[in-house]
């Protein structure tokens, strides 16, 4: 019976989703081009907003738990595990004080409203997956460009997403060259339950009913760590003990 009812509820949530995506990439591309930057930021944050209303017509709750105080003075390096897309869209506005700006494979670059103008345009970054060497100096940059302007980068070290909920062993390559090139950096560790219910079925019929959940983890100082493979095996053990069976 359930999922007999998401076939509908499915229907009516792509077609509010794609007519968000159509719609704010025009926004995003007159935001970008007529008025910069942080016209761009406002229009990105509200695409967020309209996309997780378009999750609730599937009933998907949304609960974001962040008990610390966050400071928009440093870089942040957010690290999470992965279980869908729709990860994205609440980590996005519930920490958009800080710049959310993305880890991502060069493929979402291209091809999909809204999205892949951000990404190439907002300040997230595009790897090749097949070509070490770019991702090596497209990361390095990035990593210049968080320290600089102290905005937040998002990683998910496990390089794809779980589609049972199963964490995969964490990829670090890309977050050491992080830790390398953001020093001055919070580590914040996030934890994401259930979002890979909403494609349980696959992308049709969607999941229904859901209740996703983002717990934000105690920050750690890079600096309290002289070993950062020691940093980084406790950010893992960290979200992985929080990842709900």
């Amino acid at each position: 019976m359930r999922k007999l009812l998401a076939y509908p509820l499915s229907v009516v949530f792509y077609l509010c989703f794609g007519l968000t995506l159509v719609i704010f990439h025009v926004i995003q591309w007159i935001s970008f081009n007529v008025f910069g930057y942080k016209a761009l930021k406002v229009s990105v944050d509200w695409l967020q907003f309209f996309i997780m209303r378009c999750l609730n017509l599937l009933g998907t709750r949304i609960s974001f738990y962040n008990p610390y105080n966050l400071s928009t003075d440093r870089p942040l390096i957010i690290v999470s595990n992965h279980q869908s897309m729709y990860d994205i869209s609440p980590i996005m506005w519930y920490m958009r004080k800080h710049h959310v700006k993305f880890v991502s494979k060069k493929e979402l670059g291209k091809g999909i409203p809204s999205v892949s103008y951000n990404l190439r345009h907002g300040g997230s970054v595009l790897i090749d997956r097949k070509n070490p060497r770019q991702s090596l100096s497209a990361m390095m940059t990035f990593g210049d460009y968080i320290e600089k302007t102290k905005r937040a980068a998002v990683i998910f070290p496990e390089g794809t997403r779980s589609k049972n909920g199963v964490p995969r062993p964490f990829k670090t390559k890309g977050l050491e060259m992080l830790l390398k090139k953001v020093p001055s950096a919070l580590i914040v560790p996030v934890t994401v339950n259930n979002s890979w219910k909403m494609l349980r079925y696959g992308n049709f019929p969607m999941g229904i009913g859901n209740h996703m959940k983002f717990t934000v983890h105690k920050p750690l100082e890079i600096i309290n760590f002289t070993d950062k493979t020691e940093l980084i095996e406790q950010v893992e053990q960290t979200i992985v003990a929080a990842i709900e069976n």
